[in-house]
């Protein structure tokens, strides 16, 4: 049977695609109405709606967090510690996800606390992991 910090590892690597899979779609909406032409889309999305900015920046979030992450977690695997990251693996893919979902529908102050909380509790799992993994 697959362990939890492997699924979590995959769901993590699932969610990141389907941000990205999700902004090219709307990007392809604006392609398909001509409201941009194919050589003007920014990475960051940043002359597109606002809504478009957030998911790019969402995606974002899991990119940059996905070698702390993912690497604690494929640590554990590759050195059969799971049990380190198990516990408190979906707590984190909840945390990821809730953080992500918050950022591509608001950015107003209530959103943005959300947003940090989400992210400050997986980055406290993080460090809870590491301290786990070099702990001999």
């Amino acid at each position: 049977m697959q362990s939890t910090s492997a699924f979590v590892l995959t769901a993590l690597i699932a969610w990141t695609l389907f941000l990205v899979i999700l902004m090219e779609v709307l990007r392809t909406r604006f392609l398909i109405t001509g409201t941009v032409a194919p050589n003007e889309f920014r990475p960051d999305n940043s002359n597109l709606p606002p809504y478009m900015q957030r998911l790019a920046r969402a995606h974002a979030n899991c990119i940059e967090s996905f070698p702390i992450i993912g690497g604690l977690l494929l640590v554990a695997l590759l050195t059969n510690r799971a049990e380190v990251t198990d516990a408190l693996a979906v707590w984190l893919l909840l945390a990821r996800l809730l953080q992500s979902s918050i950022h591509a529908v608001s950015s107003n102050v209530v959103a943005s606390w959300l947003r940090f909380i989400a992210f400050a509790v997986q980055m406290a799992i993080a460090v809870y992991w590491l301290c786990g993994l070099l702990a001999r």
